[in-house]
């Protein structure tokens, strides 16, 4: 069954991949000068894949630290995520220059990918680094859902919310995106390149919450350029469920999940349990985790735990549970497998926030894409494929 999981999370990866999903979407080169800005998690894997169809390409590529893969043209850059560096800034500054330096006959391709709104970071004017560094660094410990998290990025930047499309201008301008979302184009990377439906009035109200200030500023709401999504979360669902069926389970798709970690992995491990034989429970998503302890588990360790222990007795059940990019939080693995066998000191380590500590650890590595999290639960034994 560990196999069989493996074997499904790469085929969810596969679909994803930048070689699969830039192909058939690169537009025709301008007359003048094509200029790559590639942007995120899977930044550095678009822009060797957009090198190839345009040779006189340049540009620039900014990953998070530990990214290998490098293009041959444009620049790479290595900036922080989830946090982000002094290397971001650096990142987002130059963005926005090759941006302003564009002629009306040149095309600025932006391909973008979750872990962007870190990675190319522009305080606006009266928030030092620091302060964003503190107050992004808060939000994600609240377990704040990501779509507020981005909408108070988008209201504290100089990049995102549209001003990199505005910065472009007049230049054409064509995004296309790897999304790590559901919904809303905005949400991927902060949307350096798409109108921004929200209003610094909602971004207040999100910080209120939290008990937070800082300086917002409203958000263009219209900006010049194409946007196309290549590729996302329901494709990757749908390729699992496609090699599930083919390994002989009957494929259930859960769809795209929100909530805390812990409690979906909970609801989850008892749909497994009144599922019959054969079955593969599938879901995308991001999930949070609101941090009280010291540990350093991601979302999918915490909800692997969770779901091990409430599966507690049924060996004939398995899952994984794994970041996209090949990252859960800062646990230096991608997510973490589990089973009707609880590891010993699990209910200490959920207390903690400290799942990786002992989760049965997933290390994928870098994949060269982004489409949040993908967790499968087959419950044995399959049917004969």
């Amino acid at each position: 069954m560990r196999d069989h999981l493996t074997q499904m999370f790469q085929a969810g990866i596969a679909a994803c991949h930048p070689k699969n999903a830039l192909r058939g979407h690169l537009p025709a080169p301008g007359p003048a000068r094509t200029i790559l800005l590639a942007i995120g998690k899977a930044a550095a894997e678009m822009a060797a894949v957009a090198e190839a169809h345009y040779p006189d390409a340049s540009g620039l590529a900014v990953v998070p630290h530990g990214t290998e893969a490098r293009p041959r043209k444009v620049d790479l850059l290595h900036a922080g995520h989830p946090i982000p560096d002094l290397a971001s800034v650096v990142a987002g500054n130059l963005l926005l220059a090759l941006a302003h330096g564009a002629a009306a006959d040149d095309l600025v391709l932006v391909l973008l990918s979750g872990g962007a709104s870190a990675v190319a970071c522009a305080p606006a004017d009266g928030m030092s680094l620091t302060a964003k560094q503190t107050l992004i660094r808060t939000l994600l410990q609240s377990g704040a859902p990501i779509a507020d998290i981005n909408c108070v990025r988008r209201h504290l930047s100089a990049i995102k919310g549209g001003r990199l499309a505005l910065a472009a201008a007049p230049a054409r301008l064509v995004t296309l995106a790897i999304s790590d979302v559901t919904g809303n184009p905005e949400d991927i990377g902060s949307g350096p390149t798409v109108a921004d439906p929200t209003t610094s009035a909602d971004a207040r109200k999100i910080l209120d919450r939290h008990r937070l200030d800082a300086p917002l500023s409203e958000t263009p709401k219209s900006v010049p350029g194409e946007f196309r999504i290549v590729a996302g979360a329901d494709d990757a669902l749908r390729a699992v469920a496609a090699e599930a069926e083919r390994l002989g389970y009957r494929p259930v798709l859960l769809g795209q999940c929100t909530g805390e970690a812990r409690d979906v992995g909970r609801a989850h491990a008892q749909i497994a349990l009144e599922s019959p034989p054969g079955t593969a429970l599938i879901s995308g998503g991001e999930l949070t985790v609101t941090v009280t302890g010291p540990g350093r588990g991601g979302p999918n360790t915490e909800y692997a735990l969770a779901a091990g222990l409430a599966l507690a007795g049924r060996e004939d059940i398995a899952g994984l549970a794994a970041d996209s990019d090949g990252l859960d939080g800062t646990s230096g693995a991608a997510g973490a497998f589990f089973g009707g066998t609880p590891l010993p000191g699990t209910a200490e380590a959920l207390a903690a926030n400290d799942s990786a500590r002992v989760a049965d650890l997933f290390l994928a590595g870098p994949t060269g894409t982004n489409v949040s999290d993908l967790r499968i639960i087959l419950v044995g034994p399959r049917i004969e494929p």
